[in-house]
């Protein structure tokens, strides 16, 4: 682990209380808000009171970050300025903050034997660090690597010879399946099979 990666996770794993309140849980899929791109359309013609409203819905909405809600509480308390600033531009720094510690989050809890796919997938998005690359790793490259890491699972399974003839027949129906059917067959679907 280089050591950049190494402080991070020293961060992740010591944030990660304050971060469980403040974020949802990795469960189904990463997500700390539900915005993905940054765009000032539209910012200019709203009234001050429609700025003010889209950031109060950005702090009651329960998926926001701690770095976005910190913004976002922090735009509130200053001028119709600072509140424009972040809806155009603040947000977006936060979201990618936001983004890097959930991703140090992730790859905290890596198990370096059986995730290389997720922990591959998740240094390249830090290395590249963009809010852009980052956001993708959320959104879809963390479902596809655990995707990968689940294949590599179920190959592995079939490689044992010593498997009843109907956990093989499941296991490879389920190869080429999709992420979720993956994850299913490697979380309940093998243990379900008799024989």
């Amino acid at each position: 682990m280089r050591p950049t990666r190494a402080a991070l996770a020293l961060v992740a794993t010591a944030l990660t209380p304050a971060l469980l309140l403040a974020t949802p849980a990795f469960a189904a899929a990463p997500a700390t808000t539900v915005a993905t791109s940054p765009t000032t359309t539209g910012v200019d013609d709203m009234s001050d009171d429609d700025v003010r409203v889209a950031i109060m819905r950005i702090i009651a909405d329960p998926n926001t970050g701690k770095a976005v809600y910190a913004a976002a509480q922090a735009a509130m308390d200053g001028t119709i300025e600072d509140q424009r600033y972040f809806l155009e531009t603040g947000r977006w720094t936060a979201q990618a903050e936001d983004d890097r510690v959930a991703i140090a989050r992730i790859l905290a809890s890596a198990d370096p034997k059986t995730d290389r796919g997720v922990i591959r997938e998740a240094n390249e998005a830090l290395d590249a660090n963009t809010p852009q690359a980052l956001r993708a790793f959320l959104k879809t490259g963390y479902r596809l690597a655990v995707a990968e890491d689940d294949r590599v699972r179920v190959a592995r399974i079939l490689a044992d010879p010593t498997i009843s003839d109907a956990l093989r027949a499941a296991a490879e129906d389920v190869i080429d399946g999709t992420p979720e059917e993956l994850r299913h067959f490697i979380e309940v679907g093998q243990y379900e099979v008799d024989g």
